[in-house]
C-alpha cells in the first residue's frame, strides 16, 4: 500500500478540526467542467469584518493518453500561475511538475519544480525553488499500519537548514494517532482520529511548545455526526474555551451550502464571535 504523503499523514484529524468551518467569511465556490474534459474553478471569499474580497480563476485540463495535465489560474492580486504535470512518463510513480508564476503589476516572479515518488510503502517529494535558491524535501515510509515521515528545507544562499519537521504513527482499519516534532523538534503535536461509527467520527490534539514552557499544553476536541446522505454537523472546542460549529446541507446535487460560528464562551457578552458561509456549485 502507497502511504500518504507528508502533508496527508494527518489529514483525516486536520480535515476534522478545519474542514467546512467558513469563519469569519462568506465564500463562493463554482466548479464546472466541459464535454472535452477542461475544467473551471471560481473561488471567491469576502471577508466580513473588513470587506474585503478576494477571488481566484481556475482552468484544468488533462492529457491522460501522454500523462500530461495543465493548470493555469488568475486572482485578484493579478498574480497568473501556470503548471504542466507529467505523470508516469518516465517511470511508474513518478510525477514531475514544472510551476512557474508572474505578477502582472509587481515584479513578483517564481518558478519551482516539483518531483514526486511513489510506490509500495515509500511517497518522497522534492519541490526545488530556482529564483530564491532552496530545495525542500520529505519523504513518507510505511509498513502494516505504521508510518513514519520526516520533511527538510535548505536554503542554498546561506547553506542552512531552514525546516526540519518529522511524525510516526499508526493507522487502523477505523483510527488513526499520530505524533508531530516540529520546528527542529521544539513543537509537539499529539493527534488521534476515530471512525467511532459509520456516523460519527471524533478528534483530539494537543500541542506543547518546547520553547514556551509557560504556555503550557493546548489541547482540543473534534467530532462529526452524519445526520443523513445529505447533511451533517461538526463541532470543536479548546481548553481556551472557543467553540466552533457547523452545519453542512447537500441542497441538490452538486449544490453544498456550509454555515459555520466560532464562539469565545469565555466573552460570550463581548462581540469577538465569528460567523460564516460557504456554498458550492458543482456541474
Amino acid at each position: 500500500m502507497i502511504p500518504p504523503n507528508y502533508s496527508d499523514i494527518c489529514k483525516p484529524v486536520n480535515d476534522l478540526f478545519s474542514k467546512d468551518y467558513p469563519f469569519g467569511a462568506l465564500k463562493l465556490e463554482v466548479k464546472t467542467t466541459t464535454a472535452n474534459g477542461v475544467s473551471f474553478t471560481v473561488n471567491g471569499a469576502q471577508d466580513i469584518k473588513s470587506g474585503a474580497i478576494i477571488s481566484e480563476l481556475k482552468t484544468k485540463y488533462a492529457d491522460k493518453i501522454n500523462g500530461l495535465t495543465y493548470t493555469e489560474s488568475w486572482n485578484t492580486a493579478n498574480l497568473i500561475t501556470g503548471q504542466v504535470e507529467v505523470a508516469n512518463k518516465f517511470a511508474k510513480g513518478l510525477k514531475v511538475e514544472l510551476v512557474g508564476s508572474a505578477g502582472l503589476n509587481s515584479a513578483k516572479r517564481g518558478l519551482r519544480t516539483k518531483i514526486n515518488y511513489q510506490q509500495e510503502n515509500i511517497f518522497a517529494r522534492a519541490n526545488v525553488d530556482a529564483l530564491n535558491p532552496g530545495v525542500t524535501a520529505d519523504v513518507t515510509v510505511s509498513r502494516e499500519g505504521a508510518v513514519v515521515g520526516a520533511e527538510l528545507a535548505y536554503d542554498l544562499n546561506s547553506g542552512a537548514v531552514t525546516k526540519t519537521n518529522s511524525t510516526i504513527g499508526y493507522a487502523g482499519p477505523d483510527y488513526l494517532i499520530t505524533l508531530q516534532g516540529n520546528n527542529s523538534l521544539n513543537l509537539f503535536q499529539l493527534a488521534f482520529y476515530q471512525r467511532v461509527t459509520k456516523n460519527v467520527e471524533a478528534g483530539a490534539r494537543a500541542v506543547y511548545d518546547y520553547k514556551n514552557p509557560e504556555g503550557g499544553v493546548s489541547a482540543e476536541l473534534a467530532t462529526k455526526y452524519i445526520v443523513d446522505n445529505d447533511a451533517y454537523v461538526k463541532a470543536k472546542v479548546d481548553n481556551a474555551g472557543r467553540l466552533g460549529l457547523s452545519f453542512t446541507q447537500l441542497l441538490r446535487p452538486g449544490v453544498k451550502l456550509s454555515l459555520a460560528g466560532l464562539f469565545d464562551t469565555a466573552r460570550l457578552q463581548e462581540n469577538t464571535h465569528k460567523l460564516g458561509a460557504a456554498l458550492t456549485f458543482e456541474a
